[in-house]
């Protein structure tokens, strides 16, 4: 793992940028955590960016604040792939691991606000 992904892999906040079908980015601010040489994090199927995704894998990642307005570091281009309901359990289980309680407590209620395939886990590989 190149020195890129255990800096994001370590960073508390990160910006995925996905890309519109015409192009346009769209950056949204998230927790992940390294999981087997991706970043992984998860999201709720319905959103814009799972849609963005399942058209194209194309993202880019770059450290910032809680907001997302204040980024830091290199800009790092991967590629994204949505994970199946193992996959995502896992991730879940990780990121809960790296964000201690806060993130346990936000996985417990994440699962209680509906059925198991209701967010959807996320995996980035970064470009080399």
């Amino acid at each position: 793992m190149g020195s890129e992904f255990e800096r994001l892999a370590a960073e508390k906040y990160v910006v995925l940028t996905t890309f519109r079908k015409n192009g346009t980015p769209v950056p949204t601010p998230i927790w992940l955590a390294g999981d087997g040489g991706e970043l992984v994090f998860w999201s709720e199927r319905k959103a814009g960016k799972v849609k963005r995704i399942r058209n194209s894998g194309r993202v880019e990642v770059q450290a910032c604040d809680l907001r997302g307005t204040k980024t830091h570091g290199a800009v790092v281009a991967g590629e994204a792939r949505l994970l199946d309901l193992e996959e995502t359990e896992r991730a879940r289980k990780v990121i809960a691991r790296k964000y201690g309680i806060v993130g346990q407590v936000t996985m417990f209620f994440s699962k209680l606000r509906g059925p198991k395939d209701r967010t959807v886990g996320i995996a980035v590989k970064l470009a080399e």
